[in-house]
């Protein structure tokens, strides 16, 4: 009895020790490390994503990668069958190839042939099989289908920015998507899909974080700020920016925008809803002279446009004042019913007026509403909301979000537009309905927030691993040093070659400062990034 009694005190003595050490240490966040060759093209068929084109029930576009030697890409296609030689009726097609030769682009460094086929003539609601292949080295065979040709029921999925920790974190939100809604019949990715436009390691965490679900539920991205970075040095120090280099090789998207903006700006037909595609980087006006020609003529029930910057920040700090003029006008005179954003890293999901009058007052009526705004994020790059809501708007928040990954589903039957935001454990944060009325007059609206759970914000959220705590010395010294910056993102990090802090600070300008410093507070280095 003597020694069970010695023994169990030891124990306690050592777990009482044990944590005691591990609540007066630092937790440093184990950066994840990527091998030289990562991301790099090989012999095998890889980056297979599919996007839908201008006549979504006819014909679709897959597009894919290689290393440079391989020179021929082939693309087949069949019914799919419960039979497994469905094959034999597969129709085979010679891609397009082109070299991305982007060796001397910052980031990029690479050579990759892309290849593209576009199928035609499918046939309306129907399932199909293809595989595409590098020489005579193939994928497997992926499923999807075509459009209905009448506006028959369907839902699809939105997500803001993946852009941070895109293979950590971004992978578990989209997968939570496909499982919530595996029905979906295509994805809106509204910008900054990644960080740094060029990079080829981002681009392949991107494709790897989603993986099949790329390849078998078409992707309708948008270009966002993070999309754009410059080739070179020379032209980092004239702040001249390209859209990425990749863009275009690796996605097929319907070409039917204004002149220059090619597969940024685009519009599609999806059984009873017109999606718009806008760029809210360049040629705004252009864009807005274009956007009224597609709305005079839309013979849709629905109208749904998605374009990254917001025209209603949802975060501190921020504010698009020009393309809400150029753009809301256009908007309230089309009736727009649901606009999809990203840019702020935080939620925000809100209304305005249903007559169009720059007013809130409006809004009395409560179950009438104007286009529906909704700002949302799926990466790990998080935020704070606005202080005043939208008060300083012509348009009424009606629920936000901090500190919290969301995906979103639209239910699109008839004459009813459902919509629903999820966080990345699949838990209802937001609902509401709109009903387009026989009249022709304002949409109904129909709240459901009350179905959700609580309001999220950094108060009520577990802290993450981006708002680490800078001892107060060190905190001093940076608030001295960058005075008008704020503290955006704080975490201490053990990766290779480097343990300590890195900390990120951002102006009313949205320029940022990336620093990285040593755990007694020695700033080691120093970037400057203007948005």
């Amino acid at each position: 009895m003597k020694k069970s009694i010695t023994t169990a005190a030891l124990l306690a003595i050592l777990l009482l020790q044990a944590n005691f050490l591990c609540f007066g240490q630092k937790k440093a966040y184990q950066v994840p490390e990527f091998a030289k060759e990562y991301g790099k093209p090989g012999k095998h068929p890889d980056h297979i994503v599919i996007n839908l084109s201008d006549d979504p029930a006819r014909k679709v576009s897959v597009t894919w990668r290689s290393s440079p030697d391989i020179d021929k890409g082939y693309a087949e296609i069949a019914i799919a069958t419960a039979a497994p030689k469905f094959w034999r009726n597969a129709k085979t097609y010679e891609a397009k190839t082109e070299t991305m030769d982007a060796s001397n682009v910052i980031n990029a460094e690479v050579v990759s042939n892309y290849h593209s086929v576009t199928f035609e003539g499918l046939i309306p609601d129907t399932l199909y099989a293809y595989r595409v292949a590098n020489g005579r080295i193939w994928s497997e065979w992926i499923q999807f289908r075509t459009a209905s040709e009448k506006p028959e029921p369907f839902s699809f999925l939105y997500v803001g920015d993946a852009q941070n920790f895109i293979l950590e974190l971004w992978s578990r939100l989209i997968r939570e998507g496909y499982r919530k809604a595996p029905d979906a019949r295509f994805i809106i990715h509204a910008g900054d899909l990644i960080n740094d436009a060029h990079d080829e390691r981002e681009w392949h965490e991107w494709f790897t974080a989603g993986g099949w679900i790329h390849r078998t539920l078409p992707s309708l991205p948008i270009a966002g700020n993070h999309e754009y970075d410059p080739y070179t040095v020379e032209e980092e120090i004239k702040d001249i920016d390209h859209l990425s280099i990749q863009w275009n090789p690796q996605f097929t998207l319907p070409q039917n925008g204004p002149e220059g903006l090619e597969e940024t700006v685009y519009y599609l037909d999806y059984q009873g809803v017109r999606i718009i595609g806008l760029n809210t980087i360049e040629k705004q006006q252009e864009q807005a002279e274009w956007l009224e020609e597609v709305l005079n003529d839309n013979p849709n029930t629905w109208t749904v446009v998605t374009y990254h910057h917001p025209l209603f920040s949802a975060s501190e700090g921020r504010d698009n004042k020009k393309i809400r003029r150029l753009w809301k006008p256009v908007f309230d005179k089309y009736n727009v019913d649901l606009a999809l954003q990203g840019h702020d890293h935080s939620y925000a999901r809100g209304r305005v007026d249903p007559t169009g009058e720059n007013v809130v007052s409006g809004l009395n009526t409560r179950d009438e509403t104007g286009t529906v705004y909704v700002v949302s994020v799926s990466g790990g790059k998080m935020y704070n909301l606005k202080n005043d809501a939208w008060n300083s708007y012509e348009a009424q928040r009606d629920r936000a979000a901090e500190n919290t990954q969301l995906f979103q589903v639209i239910n699109v039957d008839g004459n009813k537009l459902s919509y629903e935001a999820y966080t990345a454990t699949g838990a209802l944060y937001d609902a509401f309905d709109l009903i387009k009325q026989e009249n022709g007059g304002p949409n109904k609206f129909v709240e459901r927030k009350q179905e959700a759970i609580a309001p999220r914000r950094h108060a009520n959220t577990l802290p993450t691993h981006y708002k680490d705590r800078l001892p107060e010395d060190i905190r001093k010294n940076l608030t001295e040093k960058y005075k008008g910056y704020e503290f955006d993102k704080i975490y201490f990090v053990d990766m290779e070659g480097f343990y300590g802090y890195v900390v990120e600070l951002e102006n009313e300008e949205d320029t940022e400062i990336h620093l990285r410093i040593s755990p007694d507070g020695e700033i080691l280095s120093e970037e400057i990034e203007k948005d």
